[in-house]
């Protein structure tokens, strides 16, 4: 029987859970071992981003968002309004846009093009599958007409192992939006449209290095399918919604999560991209990151028309044993590793 009961993201249980699991230390305890009594952000926040809802045309077997076509949760042009006067009043240089599948808020052109009058650089994720749809056939111009930075999903350099994580057909529709995005001028080496691939393992494990797998999709989707991109970033799947699931059902949960804390990594305390950055939920509530957004895990003030950037300078950030996932091995972040 799965923790999660019929109403799919149950917060409180999956925290719960996390934070009483046999054997596992504590995070909290664990960082106070390497001189940490707290863990508090920087006092420069460099990265605004946003989660403009959970729709999604895909499912995906280890989304820690539990996105999917179901949902109806999406951002209103009334709470972006508040993101865009934050990212107006306030130093704050990346917008960092992500979902669900964001193309599918109503919104999201006019988001974007309102954060480029601000002076923001705009990162959207994109899982590149939803830009086949014929509503959706004009993004990738208007992506690049605006030099939106791109972070795209792909599981892996085949179609059997993308395919098996996401959905029959999801590889080749991939493809042949990566390879539009190519001929648009995105993931060009000395290019300025920047198109960055994501890597997760498809299972209880963490990934291999991110150099070398790198090395792995750059020369076989070259070689293969004619497809550049300028770099690839490795993310540790983090033992939240969909993937929680998978684990405690699959009898794997408490074996993952022997294996994050037997990788625990010091260095890569100092870079977790909590630190640096404020998460904005569907419905404008404040997180540390998206990990703590969808564990209901809220900041204070909780609300995006409460914000002030002072209090979320050096604030304390909420902790939980999901964080391990951020500081195995070199370490993990929506940039990919945090340590050599």
């Amino acid at each position: 029987m799965s923790i999660m009961n019929s109403n799919e993201n149950n917060i409180h249980s999956q925290v719960g859970y996390l934070n009483n699991i046999e054997g596992i230390k504590p995070f909290s305890d664990r960082i106070k071992e390497i001189g940490f009594n707290s863990l508090k952000s920087n006092p420069t926040i460099t990265t605004l981003q946003v989660n403009v809802g959970k729709v999604c045309n895909l499912m995906c077997k280890h989304c820690h968002v539990e996105a999917g076509p179901h949902r109806t949760e999406s951002m209103t042009k009334d709470t972006m309004s508040q993101c865009l006067s934050i990212l107006m009043k306030n130093p704050i240089p990346i917008l960092d846009i992500t979902g669900g599948a964001p193309e599918l808020n109503p919104n999201l052109s006019w988001f974007i093009k309102e954060a480029i009058k601000v002076g923001c650089h705009v990162i959207v994720r994109t899982n590149l599958t939803v830009l086949r749809q014929y509503e959706y056939t004009n993004m990738p111009e208007f992506y690049a007409d605006n030099n939106v930075e791109l972070v795209s999903s792909l599981p892996y350099y085949s179609e059997k192992d993308t395919d098996r994580q996401r959905g029959e057909g999801v590889f080749l529709n991939s493809i042949a939006v990566l390879s539009r995005l190519n001929e648009l001028g995105y993931g060009q080496r000395d290019g300025s449209l920047r198109l960055n691939l994501v890597f997760n393992p498809g299972g209880a494990f963490l990934p291999p290095s991110q150099d070398t797998i790198e090395g792995d999709f750059r020369r076989i989707l070259s070689k293969q399918y004619g497809i550049s991109f300028n770099n690839l970033y490795t993310i540790t799947n983090v033992p939240v919604g969909r993937f929680l699931t998978f684990l405690y059902d699959s009898k794997n949960l408490h074996r993952y999560m022997e294996r994050l804390t037997s990788s625990f990594n010091s260095s890569t305390i100092s870079r977790v991209m909590c630190r640096d950055q404020i998460s904005v939920g569907w419905d404008g509530q404040l997180y540390d990151c998206d990990f703590n957004q969808m564990l209901g895990l809220n900041c204070t003030p909780a609300h995006i028309s409460e914000f002030s950037l002072e209090s979320f300078k050096e604030r304390e950030i909420l902790l939980g044993n999901h964080c391990y996932a951020c500081t195995a091995g070199a370490g993990s972040s929506c940039g990919g590793v945090t340590s050599s």
